[in-house]
């Protein structure tokens, strides 16, 4: 059985066709193969005995997880226990028709199991199979345990987080994120690939990859420059005036100036003392970082005499950059947050944010396709693939 849009009279998806399994759990594994669900795929989500233990994480939408409705509307849930003779068998016969397999399970976990992703993809010649990882299959950090908040840590990301009194953990799953986002790309290459070559390939990611990646720019200042950039807190570490600033009435605006033009603009148009921009220890970009202290005293003393949306016309007047330090209640009012419904298992609605690309083929979409119960789709899913296929079906 594949879930059918909610929508009747839609235009094809770009994943229709496509079959993808997962073994999964967690966030960046869900992450990756929802998108494809998203985007019109068949998502047969794996689950053992228990189920994706993201379904427990918290209860906080109307009885379900907040995580994994989030990551895994969409899909049909299949109840397996892969050391299970007849279940293997099982889902070999799902993979023979599948075009792309994605698990994170504990790496070797998934060969130990009998489904080493190099042999199956020998086996099918036509599947993408992707790996994700904490460190990646090899190295000393090979078998340590890779939750977010552990990679965040050892990749540096909470050093240059926080204030100068203290690290900062990111406040979401960043590196659960964007492992899953290096997933997409990676899958979306293989399948471009499989066009011109007609044969799956490998992907693999990690955790601790995708953060390292991300840590080139301060990995540089320290490897090349002698320096790591210091923790700041909402200030920006090589940039200034960029941070947030409190306003008369409590809020906190944050601004950001990336030129000189708008440095004299903000002298002259929101400081009212262009003065202030020729001064020796401001009239330069590195001159305002070194001298950020004495700089935000003059900052301060003008946005504190002011209400936010004071300066907020007086900003926007002068063609400034800035933003509020909204609070996640503020957000969720946010007039430029957009929302769309899901089911949940019980039947229930419950509205998540709607997808960041849009596309002109969404026009009158306005809900997900619904969250899965634990094994919701077993029985119609163990019919349907009873039998080996005796042929290989091809891929749109």
């Amino acid at each position: 059985m594949i879930n059918e849009h909610p929508d009747n009279n839609r235009s094809p998806q770009p994943y229709e066709g496509l079959l993808v399994v997962t073994i999964e759990q967690a966030v960046a594994a869900p992450l990756c193969s929802c998108h494809f669900a998203e985007g019109g795929a068949r998502v047969i989500k794996i689950e053992r005995s228990g189920g994706d233990f993201a379904r427990k994480y918290d209860s906080v939408v109307k009885g379900e997880s907040s995580y994994f409705v989030w990551a895994n509307h969409g899909k049909e849930s299949l109840q397996l226990d892969i050391k299970d003779p007849n279940d293997a068998s099982l889902l070999h016969n799902i993979l023979a028709r599948a075009d792309v397999f994605i698990q994170n399970l504990a790496p070797g976990a998934i060969g130990r199991a009998g489904f080493d992703t190099d042999e199956l993809r020998a086996r099918y010649p036509r599947l993408i199979t992707c790996d994700i990882s904490g460190y990646g299959e090899s190295g000393d950090y090979r078998d340590m345990k890779a939750y977010d908040f552990l990679v965040q840590c050892e990749s540096g990301l909470v050093a240059i987080n926080g204030s100068p009194k203290g690290h900062g953990r990111i406040g979401v799953s960043i590196c659960d994120i964007g492992a899953g986002m290096n997933a997409i790309i990676g899958i979306q290459r293989a399948l471009f690939q499989r066009e011109r070559s007609g044969l799956g390939s490998g992907v693999k990611v990690s955790l601790f990859d995708t953060a390292a990646d991300w840590m080139t720019v301060p990995l540089m200042h320290t490897v090349y420059g002698g320096k790591a950039p210091q923790r700041v807190g909402l200030h920006h570490p090589s940039i200034a005036p960029y941070g947030g600033y409190e306003t008369r009435d409590g809020e906190i605006l944050a601004i950001s100036i990336q030129n000189e033009r708008e440095w004299l603009r903000f002298c002259s148009e929101v400081l009212q003392q262009p003065e202030v921009a020729t001064d020796e220890r401001f009239n330069q970009a590195e001159a305002r970082v070194r001298n950020r202290a004495e700089l935000d005293t003059y900052i301060e003393a003008v946005f504190s005499a002011r209400t936010r949306q004071e300066l907020e016309q007086t900003l926007k007047s002068a063609d400034i950059a800035y933003g509020a330090v909204n609070s996640v209640e503020t957000f969720a009012q946010h007039p430029q947050l957009r929302y769309r419904s899901v089911t949940l298992p019980d039947g229930a609605e419950a509205e998540l944010v709607a997808p960041p690309i849009r596309t002109s083929d969404d026009a009158g979409t306005n809900s997900y396709r619904p969250v899965p119960a634990f094994g919701q789709h077993s029985h119609i899913i163990r019919e349907e693939f009873a039998e080996q296929p005796s042929f290989r079906r091809a891929t749109s």
